[in-house]
């Protein structure tokens, strides 16, 4: 059986670095959203992939 790309030996691949203690967080645990805010984020979420991203004025030295 052949394929199109070539074998990779995962031996030779670069080792996956190790977690980032900060990625661990301590305390208390985040309420989860309610149905209205999940709701909400939808919309705005939906809201900013149709609308085009707004043009960054020109400062006052392009502008001369």
């Amino acid at each position: 059986m052949s394929s199109t790309q070539p074998d990779v030996d995962r031996t030779l691949a670069y080792p996956e670095p190790p977690a980032s203690p900060l990625w661990h967080r301590r305390g208390p645990k985040a309420r989860p959203l309610t149905p209205a805010q999940q709701r909400r984020n939808r919309e705005l979420l939906d809201l900013a992939q149709r609308s085009p991203r707004p043009r960054s004025p020109k400062t006052l030295a392009e502008a001369r």
